[in-house]
């Protein structure tokens, strides 16, 4: 019996060294476990702020290829409109002569050196003309036509006469021009109310 407790005594430490060395395995775990999760949620973290940081990145990226396109486009647009309308300052500052030009024309010439002045005006003129057309500048339209302000300028009004109609142009006192689509200058009108 003796014998019996002796090495029951001699189980006992070893079997408390076991438990002890459980214990201190699952303590182990459990403290290496929450620096586990700690350390997976300090990752996360980290990746939910770059992907923050990439959203943002890509957003001013957009945004500033979009604001390029932008530009590009307006660029684009106004070149167009420059080429389009190349030379207006030119064509506006030829206009009075060509109204000088028109005057010349008007005067009466009887004798033989007047009828050759007259004849190279009309060449001039034509010339003129000619050159401003294939620059599309071209003479408004205004005799007879129905009055349009975008168009013509009204400077004198006279009663309706005979066969005319309210608010047509009866007399053009300076010709209008326009290059293409947009007016360099009104025609100075009379029309008729």
């Amino acid at each position: 019996m003796a014998k019996e407790e002796k090495q029951k005594q001699e189980e006992q430490p070893k079997a408390d060294g076991k438990a002890a060395q459980t214990d201190n395995k699952a303590e182990h775990h459990g403290g290496h476990k929450g620096q586990c999760h700690h350390r997976c949620e300090k990752l996360q973290k980290q990746v939910d702020d770059l992907k923050k940081q990439l959203a943002d990145k890509d957003d001013k990226y957009l945004r500033a290829e979009a604001e390029i396109q932008n530009m590009t486009t307006r660029f684009n647009k106004e070149r167009a409109q420059i080429l389009k309308y190349d030379g207006q300052d030119l064509a506006k500052s030829v206009l009075p002569v060509l109204d000088n030009l028109k005057r010349a024309l008007t005067i009466e010439v009887k004798d033989e050196n007047g009828q050759q002045l007259k004849k190279g005006i009309q060449m001039v003129h034509d010339h003129l003309t000619a050159a401003l057309k294939d620059h599309g500048v071209t003479e408004i339209p205004a005799e007879g036509k129905i009055f349009d302000p975008t168009l013509h300028q009204a400077v004198q009004t006279v009663p309706v006469k005979g066969d005319q109609k309210p608010e047509t142009v009866v007399k053009v006192l300076q010709a209008g021009y326009q290059l293409k689509d947009r007016v360099l200058r009104p025609a100075m009108v009379v029309v008729a109310q």
